[in-house]
């Protein structure tokens, strides 16, 4: 299984029936194709739908169904289509349940930086400011590092998203959950041990005296 499949199997367990649920792009996007059976939830997207399917196969897409990417998606049937303003309304409004965000840097107290690195082109911070600040549930999911860096670190060196602090990071290697006391570690990927984990954090981490292997369902 490579890295991506496990962290979004694993935070596909974190979902529960007849949420609502705003999957940001790229790894994110994954979460939706591994559902545990008989969990069904409500994805949504910020440019404007409410029962985003995963990806169709290829041949099948339909251009006009797009996520906040770009990417084709499905709809399932009775999916609601509305603009932007809808859209933001039930972000900013505090009506979604979970979001599940990329993300480069988390810090130890929390609060993620995924919108930007200085000095290169981005379009703009699309809705992960809103979804930070909005949602009821913060998921980050990303691979624990970056080309030999870590990207949980003391403090962000780049721009954050939200000052809030996020609910629990899913990377490739552990399940950590930020708390006001620090960042606890829940779980670690099968087959590696808290000192791996450790070894490639740039943050502190509270370990517990046990730290069970992390499920990744079916």
């Amino acid at each position: 299984m490579d890295e991506k499949t496990l962290i979004a199997k694993r935070v596909a367990l974190e979902l529960r029936a007849g949420n609502l649920v705003n999957l940001g792009i790229g790894l994110p996007t994954m979460v939706a194709a591994h559902l545990p059976a008989g969990v069904n939830v409500f994805f949504q997207s910020e440019n404007g739908i409410v029962g985003m399917a995963p990806v169709p196969e290829a041949g099948a897409e339909n251009w006009d169904l797009s996520d906040a990417g770009g990417s084709p998606i499905g709809a399932v049937p009775g999916a609601a289509a509305f603009d932007s303003a809808m859209s933001f309304g039930l972000i900013r409004g505090g009506h979604l349940d979970v979001t599940v965000l990329g993300g480069l840097q988390v810090d130890e107290e929390g609060r993620l930086a995924n919108w930007m690195v200085p000095g290169r082109m981005v379009p703009g911070m699309g809705g992960a400011m809103d979804l930070v600040s909005g949602a009821k549930r913060v998921i980050v999911a990303m691979q624990h590092s970056a080309k030999g860096e870590p990207k949980i670190v003391k403090r962000c060196a780049l721009p954050l998203t939200s000052v809030r602090r996020v609910d629990l990071i899913v990377t490739d290697l552990a399940v950590i959950e930020p708390t006001e006391a620090g960042l606890v570690l829940k779980e670690t990927a099968p087959g590696v041990s808290v000192a791996d984990v450790l070894a490639v954090t740039g943050a502190e981490l509270i370990v517990p005296d046990s730290v069970p292997e992390m499920p990744i369902g079916a």
